[in-house]
């Protein structure tokens, strides 16, 4: 499978055409975001206020990275565990998130809430944060700067590596290679 350039926001059409498997690389502006800012997007979006970025086609990055030596834009920015995030990306899919970039396993209520709102969820490699980093050219904070590195984050990136896990179609890399290694073990 032929690695993507894409080119952020995305379309329908772009998130449409992805699936399980595929590998991009991403160019624009993603945002950063862990635990505590989903937790103010959410509460915000529940009192009935605008967040402080419009989510439509947009793709966050589960990342809080680590101060930035001097000369540099940013510090380690290794994706964090995506579990964490669950309880809050049905509502920011609802509200026109297309993908969400991290590492492990999403819940039930996040794969069915992808199908429903036509997104994706990519991961990026752990472990790699120092490599990551060098693929962001801005990073700039957004919102909550009370959250330090939890922080709302905008990035500007040039070819962010990732890795198509969950796409709008039901497609599931993490089950799909289960049943394969399943078939080798039993062959």
């Amino acid at each position: 499978m032929a690695v993507r350039r894409l080119t952020t926001p995305w379309s329908e059409e772009v998130v449409e055409s992805l699936r399980a498997g595929g590998q991009v690389l991403i160019s624009g502006v993603i945002y950063g975001a862990r635990d505590a800012a989903h937790k103010r997007m959410v509460e915000t979006l529940e009192r009935g206020e605008a967040l402080p970025v419009d989510l439509h086609g947009q793709v966050i990055y589960y990342v809080g990275p680590t101060p930035a030596r001097p000369g540099e834009v940013i510090g380690s920015a290794g994706p964090t565990t995506s579990g964490r995030m669950d309880a809050y990306s049905p509502t920011l899919l609802a509200h026109g998130l297309k993908g969400m970039i991290g590492k492990g396993y999403r819940s039930a209520e996040v794969l069915q809430a992808l199908r429903r709102h036509r997104a994706v969820y990519l991961t990026a490699t752990g472990g790699a944060g120092a490599l990551l980093a060098r693929r962001i050219r801005r990073a700039d904070v957004l919102a909550y700067p009370d959250l330090g590195p939890e922080a709302l984050f905008r990035f500007e990136v040039e070819e962010f590596p990732a890795i198509v896990v969950n796409d709008a179609h039901g497609g599931d890399l993490y089950a799909e290679g289960r049943k394969a290694y399943r078939r080798v073990v039993l062959a």
